[in-house]
């Protein structure tokens, strides 16, 4: 009998191990197929069979998956989307093409456009912000000016903050919109710029899988002009009817985009008119989210996503009542990653699920105001939210790196060189 196997598309820098683990706990076999394996360390640690492939390449993952049905049982196929939400599309197709379970191509499709997932939003009665779709320079402007500042301004495509910024004045405009069309964002086809009106109020992030709301948080954000997280909660702090609110809200969003199979995450604002939807994706949010919302309410949503690919039952139910907070380490200026000083004592606090760094001393640190620009976090959760607040206080209070300036061109650098200290401590923006 061959053995049953996940192929995993890409992989993913915070949550592709946990996938993987989830997967041999189900007994699966997990094959990687990506562009460049090497780029996940975790394959090669976790000896996980990995194939080079060109991953927006339909034909070509078709070919590769063809070829493994002559050892494997493929029970599933599941992926990460990167940079470009469009390769859960291809994904999504490559799902129908070998007859398993998965999303529609078609409404994973209009949802990885943003300014259609927007149109489709609106005319369902959706709470959006007011938008625009512009192409060049001379429309961004223009949109900007009908709009009123501040504006959002960012890609129609794309994840993780990637070219998304607030600007609050024709400079900031000028500037963003240079870096857009000036040969520095990496676009895959003719630009589409989506310029809207700034929701202002406390954000939330919404967790589905299928027509159900797994869990509801809230999220904190460093300083504008960009929307880098600094810490994430689960559940959000809410009232009964605020819940209920987002949450019908949410299900009003699943509607509108066709997404009744899978999961997805639903970015919102709490404003003056209510919540106002920001963005749908098509899929689990990434980073710490799938953890805390394990600690929050004990379900393992990686498991569960899995289960639904291979055709198992999905098991949401919520298993305890408890409080989960992640907080970012972003560094606050660019430079060399000098020093990490991560005291033992931290991760041993009673109530710390995880402290953890992604990169080394001696790494260059260039921030872009994205999600990347994010190096490391601390989990810490407690049945209670002001215990679980003062415990990750506690803990992050014993990390502390230092950014070094980098030399001026033509010198060496060194230890001479002064050297910045950072303590990590939280934005509330």
């Amino acid at each position: 009998m061959p053995r049953r196997a996940l192929i995993i598309v890409e992989g993913h820098r915070a949550n592709g191990l946990p996938y993987v683990q989830a997967a041999q706990r189900l007994r699966l076999h997990p094959i990687a197929l990506a562009s460049d394996p090497t780029q996940y360390d975790y394959l090669a640690a976790e000896s996980i069979d990995a194939i080079r492939v060109d991953t927006d390449n339909l034909d070509a993952l078709i070919d590769v998956c063809s070829r493994l049905q002559a050892t494997y049982e493929i029970c599933g196929i599941i992926g990460f989307g990167g940079l470009y939400e469009s390769r859960h599309v291809t994904v999504a197709k490559l799902c129908r093409h070998f007859a398993l379970p998965g999303a529609n191509p078609v409404s994973i499709e209009r949802c990885s456009d943003k300014f259609t997932q927007l149109q489709l939003l609106a005319q369902a009665g959706v709470p959006v912000p007011a938008y625009r779709l512009a192409a060049n320079a001379r429309e961004i402007e223009s949109a900007a000016e009908e709009l009123g500042w501040p504006v959002i301004v960012k890609p129609s495509e794309g994840s993780g903050s990637s070219g998304v910024r607030l600007c609050r004045d024709d400079d900031e405009l000028a500037e963003h919109t240079t870096y857009l069309l000036g040969g520095k964002y990496p676009w895959r086809s003719s630009p589409k710029i989506i310029v809207e009106e700034f929701a202002r109020g406390p954000f939330y992030d919404v967790v589905t899988m299928g027509n159900s709301v797994v869990a509801i948080g809230a999220a904190d954000f460093k300083p504008p002009p960009y929307f880098v997280p600094c810490q994430s909660m689960f559940p959000a702090q809410l009232t009964e009817d605020e819940h209920k609110h987002i949450a019908d809200v949410s299900l009003g969003c699943l509607r509108a985009l066709n997404l009744g199979w899978g999961p997805a995450n639903i970015e919102l604002r709490w404003t003056e008119r209510g919540p106002v939807v920001m963005e749908v994706n098509a899929r689990l949010p990434g980073w710490t989210t799938p953890r805390l919302v394990q600690l929050a309410y004990g379900v393992d949503i990686i498991n569960e996503h899995i289960n639904l690919v291979i055709g198992n039952t999905c098991d949401l139910r919520i298993r305890h009542s408890h409080v989960a907070i992640a907080r970012f380490l972003v560094p606050d200026r660019d430079g060399i990653l000098a020093e990490i000083d991560v005291d033992s004592r931290a991760a041993a606090v009673p109530g710390v699920a995880e402290v953890s760094f992604y990169v080394e001393s001696g790494t260059p640190i260039t921030r872009k105001g994205d999600h990347l620009d994010i190096i490391g976090h601390v989990i810490a959760a407690s049945p209670e939210c002001t215990r679980a607040e003062a415990t990750l206080q506690r803990a992050t209070d014993l990390i502390s790196w230092s950014i070094e300036e980098l030399p001026p061109s033509g010198e060496q650098s060194g230890n001479e060189n002064l050297a910045a200290s950072v303590q990590v401590v939280p934005d509330h923006t």
